[in-house]
């Protein structure tokens, strides 16, 4: 054979043998997608899709499972199951109100803990002989318990200290991001839901089955300018060269904002305008110093405009300003007005990324699953976002911070026995003409051991300092004894 001829034949082969390896490429492309989905659905989904309630395989632990008890990180019961005489189970709340949203209810559906956690609640790790005798005398297993990190004596401390008023308060662990407390008023009794549907759920109930410290979302107010002051100090890398004289009024574009009661604070250095929250300060500030993307580029390094995966449900904060976009509202954007807006768990999330030298944590409730004897348990972690400022920046805005509390808005927290850090807000809506405005404060204690992240929004509490601190002082007071 001709080496023409043998050419001809191996050219005939490869083309001859072509299609089986493109078909063999096609079915490895498809394995690994396979194997792919299969460890995303188990290992991203697998929470979401136990704990639906469209998923049938919880009816038939329910027949098989008495719902565990939800537990406070001491123990205190917050949820269990009463099994009377002749088997009759009753969910109990001992706390009537009090953990009504976090705890969530377990009538009419689930809500809260009882939804996230509905699966673990009903499955059983106790001992192996026990469950074969509960099978063999046709009897139910005991479900796990589930263990949170809420601190039974700071959610009331925050919840009487908010008192009758509207609004959230919200308290996590600056290092961990274990959330102690989380209130939100309006509340309900999660022993009476059945009774209650309808009322709670009428029109002028106020929506008492929403979290506002995960789901309320707020224009943050002056809150916001720990992100504004972040934004011009990582254009110039210093705060020092900054100097503002206020008049009580500034005027950009014909547009005109004032400083809170028209206050005229003076020549301000950078600290000064932040603990006096000068709004004509950081009006310029925006408009004349910072880049048209800067505040952008900063909100959303901070995970605004992000969906948080969390253990309980949460909206996600909103940042919006177009580049080309009016100077008017481009000054109310730098002071936390405008078309911002923040959950209160956000707004700690970035006062406790401050407080833990840059690194942001995701707040989480549950410290551990166990069986209902205490002989099995397993650990959750803490989940971080990793650094959203250097240590450097956050060292500063730690100062800015500790500056409100000592000579500005926030003197109201001065004379306790430790260090705060913190921001008040004036947050206004509606019509300001009608000086419609909710109450803020974030910050967090500053000891240098297990220090906590406070955050309050009390709507239409008006002026920062008046209604907000108090709160915000009850809960520091209550946590350091």
């Amino acid at each position: 054979m001709t080496s023409k001829e043998e050419s001809k034949n191996r050219r005939k082969k490869v083309l001859t043998g072509r299609p089986y390896v493109i078909v063999s490429y096609l079915f490895l492309a498809l394995f690994l997608g396979l194997i792919s989905y299969a460890v995303y659905f188990q290992v991203v989904l697998r929470d979401d899709y136990l704990s639906s309630p469209y998923n049938r395989r919880q009816d038939a632990n329910e027949e098989q499972v008495v719902r565990g008890a939800i537990l406070a990180s001491d123990g205190t019961v917050l949820a269990r199951t009463d099994v009377d005489d002749e088997g009759n189970e009753t969910r109990v709340y001992p706390y009537d109100s009090l953990f009504a949203q976090v705890v969530g209810y377990s009538d009419y559906g689930t809500s809260g803990l009882e939804s996230t956690e509905n699966y673990v609640l009903l499955n059983s790790h106790a001992d192996l002989t026990e469950q074969l005798q509960n099978d063999l005398n046709g009897e139910k297993n005991i479900g796990d318990n589930v263990v949170t990190s809420l601190n039974v004596t700071l959610q009331q401390a925050a919840r009487d200290a908010l008192g009758d008023n509207r609004g959230a308060v919200f308290v996590m662990e600056a290092s961990t991001g274990r959330v102690l407390a989380d209130v939100s008023k309006p509340d309900f009794n999660p022993n009476t839901v059945s009774e209650d549907w309808e009322e709670l759920n009428s029109e002028g109930s106020g929506s008492p089955f929403l979290n506002r410290a995960l789901q309320g979302l707020y224009p943050p107010g002056s809150t916001f300018k720990m992100v504004t002051s972040l934004a011009y100090l990582r254009q110039y890398g210093t705060l020092d060269n900054f100097s503002f004289n206020c008049t009580g009024e500034y005027t950009q574009g014909g547009f005109t904002i004032h400083c809170s009661g028209n206050e005229a604070h003076g020549q301000q250095t950078f600290a000064e305008a932040f603990a006096n929250s000068c709004n004509c300060a950081f009006a310029e500030m925006a408009t004349e110093l910072l880049n048209s993307t800067a505040l952008m580029e900063t909100a959303e390094s901070l995970h605004f405009n992000e969906s948080l995966s969390m253990e309980l449900p949460s909206y996600s904060s909103s940042f919006k300003l177009e580049n080309a976009i009016a100077d008017g509202l481009t000054m109310q954007t730098a002071i936390g007005q405008g078309d911002t807006l923040a959950t209160p768990a956000m707004m700690a999330m970035i006062a406790g990324a401050v407080a833990n030298d840059g690194e942001m944590m995701v707040p989480t409730f549950v410290d551990r699953v166990e069986n209902h004897t205490g002989t099995w348990s397993e650990e959750s972690g803490n989940q971080s976002l990793g650094q959203v400022m250097t240590s450097g920046e956050a060292a500063q805005l730690k100062e800015l911070m500790k500056g409100v509390i000592r000579s500005g808005t926030g003197t109201g927290l001065s004379d306790l026995p430790y260090d705060i850090a913190g921001k008040t807000g004036t947050a206004e809506y509606g019509n300001t003409d009608e000086e419609n405005a909710h109450s803020w404060f974030v910050g967090f204690s500053d000891t240098g051991n297990s220090d906590i992240v406070v955050a309050v929004v009390v709507e239409d509490g008006g002026y920062g300092s008046t209604a907000a601190l108090p709160v915000a002082r009850a809960v520091f007071q209550s946590y350091f004894g």
